[in-house]
């Protein structure tokens, strides 16, 4: 019996593609393939591949679906939110474009998603679920080396043109081309219009999470529009998108406004029931932190995130406070997580390679002095590089997770088996001493001696640290820590540079160290092999910061991306978790919490899930909050 799998080579092999898309995506040696196999093998039409396909409504990963096919809305939104009203929004982000792909240029602006749609929309209350968008249905091949997805059939530009396979065909196609697209779509092997409703993904291996994470985050472009125009050209004239808002107001570099579409195709599926529900959004750019609390405070925008705690607390008491005119807000990341701020210490230097070395210089921090005289006491620190999930590694190790490391526990450190990893405290004058005695035992047994108040190797050379930074407020939390490594011998010093010069120094890891946000999209498995398979450690460009370069993270990286189950899932993240932190790569300040946002008290919100919040989209103009800000407004002295 011929199997699906079997079907699916028969008529792709077959030439029954297009002969131009073919001819784009192969050699001539596999061209010559394909035409030896067009004689050789029946000719199998579309139509009975696409027979044997089961297409479901959604796909999950680790756990079933949350909502059945005949699911009305999704549990994190208010289907009866009202519509109208206007958000005005703060970016830090400029913008001088329009073009899907920019070259030399800032990018797309603020809020630009919203115009485009994907295939798939993640679950916002699910660890790993997507449900169709711009598709209707999802199937996977029986080999799962090949998804495919079904467009909707209601779907539309906002042109009147329906969207079909070839745009999704198209968009792809344009992104793979990009420099650089290897590292994100490099799993793809071919991307097939089956027919006009009917789109095919080819892989390399069979498909994973990852796999369909990076294809749900590509909006799909028009092809009858682009076609005809070139995608990477500087414009601001709007092109045609299939989302809920249009551009209705747009100054490069200043502002964008964003209308929401009376005739938008979509406002029927289910996902949507409760979403976008501001008749107009407004992006407004403030480069400037202190212009943007004072365009808050005199209602010029309407809420501010705030991740600065000496403003957090201070900048925003009063009369609007007081009455409740402006209130504080506490919001999750949703699917990110990871450190907010950490110390990144480059362990490719010879004097940074050795463990000893970089924990002395994790116990010289004194973490709780920081957090009082700095952080207002409302920091914790990050014990975890995804803190506050459960693929953290608390407590002791488990039993799958000791049967992961077995093999190499002659490597790892005695004590990521005996007992929980914690930075010891430095609160009290005692306890941050007893710490620096022991990070100059730790730096001796490393060979580095103390002479006349200067710490040096067995060769003279004097100890020194330099920190990259193109943000001159990171001396704040820098210069603390300094002092107590010169009492160690150590010279630190801070070296302020342009991000233009920063950003060539990062790309080739020409640094001692840096002050870095080290986040991750839950579950981290699309990131942890740029981030520290030793595959990352060497070349140019790669986001392994820290040099990480040890056979029991790359089988962990390894185990984590073929996770099936759940259990497995946890037990190679936990795994992967501790290796790291008892590695001392880096030295965290604090761990993502709840955003910080000061808003003017005029608006409807849902509960937030544990992932995705659902912000802004998910929220709505109250007209009786807002009411009563204009009556206390105008009665105010």
């Amino acid at each position: 019996m011929t199997t699906l799998t079997q079907k699916y080579a028969e008529y792709v092999y077959a030439g029954i593609p297009d002969k131009v898309t073919m001819t784009n995506r192969m050699n001539m040696l596999q061209i010559c393939f394909v035409l030896l196999l067009s004689i050789c093998l029946p000719c199998t039409t579309y139509a009975d591949l696409l027979d044997n396909l089961e297409f479901k409504h959604g796909i999950a990963f680790f756990e079933d679906l949350k909502y059945p096919p005949d699911f009305s809305h999704l549990d994190y939104l208010n289907p009866e939110a009202p519509k109208g009203g206007k958000l005005v929004l703060a970016t830090g982000y400029t913008f001088d474009t329009l073009a899907p792909v920019t070259l030399g240029e800032t990018g797309a602006p603020s809020g630009y998603l919203f115009r485009g749609e994907t295939l798939i929309v993640r679950g916002g209350d699910e660890i790993a679920a997507y449900y169709g968008r711009l598709a209707d249905g999802i199937a996977v091949t029986d080999d799962a080396r090949t998804i495919v997805f079904r467009i909707h059939p209601d779907a539309r530009w906002d042109d009147g043109v329906p969207v079909t396979a070839h745009d999704v065909v198209y968009t792809f196609d344009l992104e793979r081309s990009q420099v650089g697209a290897s590292f994100f779509f490099g799993f793809i092997e071919s991307i097939t219009a089956l027919d006009d409703r009917h789109v095919a993904f080819r892989m390399d291996s069979p498909l994973t999470y990852d796999h369909v994470t990076l294809i749900q985050y590509q909006p799909i472009l028009p092809e009858h529009y682009w076609r005809v125009r070139d995608p990477t050209a500087h414009t601001l004239e709007p092109p045609v998108s299939s989302g809920p808002y249009r551009i209705t107001e747009i100054k490069s570099g200043r502002y964008i406004e964003y209308e929401r579409r009376k005739d938008y195709w979509g406002w029927h599926l289910p996902l949507n029931k409760g979403r976008y529900n501001f008749d107009t959004v407004r992006y407004e750019v403030y480069r400037d932190g202190t212009v943007a609390r004072e365009a808050f405070r005199k209602g010029l925008i309407d809420m501010l995130d705030e991740d600065d705690i000496r403003f957090w607390v201070n900048a925003f008491e009063g009369t609007d406070m007081q009455s409740g005119r402006i209130t504080k807000i506490r919001r999750n990341y949703g699917i990110w997580v990871g450190i907010g701020r950490t110390f990144v210490l480059n362990s490719r230097l010879p004097r940074l390679a050795d463990r000893r070395v970089r924990k002395a210089l994790t116990l010289a921090l004194n973490f709780e002095w920081i957090n009082q005289k700095l952080y207002y006491g409302q920091r914790k620190q990050a014990l975890s590089f995804w803190p506050n999930t459960i693929l953290s590694a608390t407590g002791m190790p488990s039993d799958d997770e000791v049967a992961l490391l077995s093999g190499y526990r002659e490597s790892l450190p005695s004590e990521l088996f005996e007992q929980p990893f914690h930075f010891p405290e430095s609160g009290s004058d005692a306890k941050h001493r007893d710490n620096l005695i022991q990070a100059l035992d730790l730096l001796t047994s490393a060979g580095w001696q103390m002479e006349n108040g200067v710490l040096r190797n067995a060769e003279g050379e004097r100890f020194t640290l330099e920190f990259l930074s193109f943000e001159s407020g990171n001396d704040r939390i820098l210069l603390p820590w300094f002092q107590t490594l010169k009492r160690l011998g150590i010279e630190a010093s801070i070296r302020l540079v342009d991000i233009t010069q920063y950003t060539n120094r990062l790309r080739h890891h020409d640094y001692d160290g840096l002050v870095q946000s080290h986040d991750f999209l839950m579950p981290p498995t699309l990131e942890v092999r740029s981030n520290f398979h030793s595959s990352a450690a060497v070349g140019e460009g790669s986001r392994n910061y820290m040099g990480v370069s040890l056979p029991v993270v790359d089988f962990l990286i390894e185990e984590a991306e073929a996770a099936d189950t759940l259990d497995r899932l946890i037990a190679a993240c936990r795994a992967l978790d501790r290796v790291l932190m008892w590695n001392y790569y880096l030295i965290p300040l604090y761990a993502y919490d709840a955003r910080r946002t000061v808003i003017w008290n005029k608006f409807g919100r849902p509960p937030e899930p544990l992932y995705r919040p659902a912000f802004p989209d998910g929220w709505w103009y109250d007209e009786a909050k807002a009411a009563r800000i204009r009556m206390t407004t105008s009665n105010s002295p």
